[in-house]
């Protein structure tokens, strides 16, 4: 009856079979809780990370647009304050002296009106109260100015001519040569600033009066100035019986500057943003730049002197009782002389998503200078600003 010694025996301290096969992994239950446990872990991680890329976003898009907006406030704030200066004396100065208009002896277009310092022209439907829609960028129809690309509609366009803040003095008009002015060749780099390699306008003053023209500016091969600057010869003849040069006289020669502030699509992105035309010595608007993007609409109130005429008799007061738009004031240079300052305002947007696709419906709609703009059927997820400011056009305050 002994026990047999087969290895099938099993020993008396040995799990029953049963047991051990019970205990190998875990039950369908436990699985599931674990599955369970592991979704809500993993799906908790996404959405910090998805509120994280969100507040990034957010925080990009608002960096990105205080930017842009500053940078197109310092552009547009800088060349407006040099609207109308003229060397010693801005243009409305000329009118109290009694000296009549700086003289214009560009080409006659529209383009090179220098007796016309600062003008614009308000695009339709954009007078306060008006209200147009969010992202709807469409070009004018029948722009006042032919720019390229088109302005977009619904901004404002502004122009602004001005003889720059560096010269150099003139040391002789049409004595080397019937056609060229010369100046110090010392201060001839002045007339190239701001980026402006070849100028074609050009103005000359001497404290008394002033004269705008079209001329070459030359360089030598190396493209260093050479001081000289050529003009038609009945231009120089004209400018020779005005003007004394250096050292004997004061007179000082300008690089002349007429230029277009708009809203335009960039051909390359597709995003608006500000631009800056320049026009050359034919009229044509040939340099044209994007200076900041991401601006969508800007919006233009002018200030007028109570003055009505300005003259010798009725020099400016120097109290601006009147705001309104370039459709108010016309297309009259008189009218446009007393303008003293500009209200300008501009909507800006992020160059890319910043915002959730879902939008506020309780979010108050953006205003520019009492321009509403209403959001619009597609929301395009864009972060968006309005900035104002108010500038008192420097060579228009009183007294100066």
């Amino acid at each position: 009856m002994g026990a047999g010694c087969g290895g099938n025996d099993v020993h008396p301290d040995d799990p029953p079979v049963n047991v051990l096969r019970r205990q190998r992994g875990v039950s369908l239950v436990e699985l599931m809780i674990a599955l369970a446990i592991g979704t809500v872990l993993v799906l908790g991680l996404v959405q910090v990370f998805s509120a994280s890329r969100a507040a990034y976003q957010m925080s990009e898009g608002m960096s990105r647009v205080q930017e842009n907006a500053r940078f197109a406030m310092d552009f547009l704030q800088r060349d407006v304050r040099m609207a109308g200066h003229f060397g010693c004396v801005n243009d409305q100065a000329h009118f109290v002296q009694d000296a009549g208009e700086p003289r214009d002896l560009t080409p006659a277009v529209a383009s090179l009106d220098f007796n016309v310092s600062i003008q614009g022209f308000e695009a339709a439907d954009t007078a306060p109260g008006d209200t147009l829609e969010v992202g709807a960028l469409t070009e004018w129809s029948a722009p006042p100015i032919a720019l390229n690309p088109a302005p977009v509609a619904g901004s404002d366009i502004l122009v602004l001519r001005y003889l720059s803040p560096l010269s150099s003095p003139v040391t002789e008009i049409g004595t080397v040569s019937a056609t060229t002015l010369s100046v110090l060749l010392d201060h001839a780099a002045n007339l190239t600033h701001d980026g402006v390699s070849n100028p074609t306008i050009f103005g000359i003053a001497d404290c008394s009066q002033a004269d705008v023209f079209a001329g070459t500016f030359g360089t030598h091969p190396d493209g260093t100035p050479t001081g000289v600057i050529s003009a038609d010869q009945v231009v120089v003849d004209s400018l020779s019986a005005r003007y004394n040069p250096f050292p004997a006289g004061q007179t000082r020669l300008y690089r002349a500057n007429s230029i277009v502030y708009y809203v335009g699509i960039s051909p390359t992105t597709g995003e608006p943003g500000l631009r800056r035309a320049r026009a050359d010595g034919t009229g044509a608007y040939s340099v044209n730049e994007e200076l900041v993007e991401g601006v969508e609409n800007v919006q233009f109130l002018y200030g007028r002197d109570e003055t009505p005429i300005i003259s010798s008799r009725t020099p400016p007061v120097g109290n601006i009782t009147s705001l309104d738009t370039a459709a108010t004031i016309g297309a009259s240079a008189a009218e446009w002389r007393r303008v003293g300052l500009i209200q300008m305002g501009m909507l800006v947007r992020s160059p890319d998503r910043a915002v959730a696709p879902e939008a506020a419906t309780d979010a108050a709609n953006p205003r520019v200078l009492g321009v509403e703009f209403e959001p619009a059927d597609t929301n395009d997820a864009r972060y968006r600003s309005t900035y104002e400011a108010t500038i008192a056009l420097r060579n228009r305050l009183f007294g100066n």
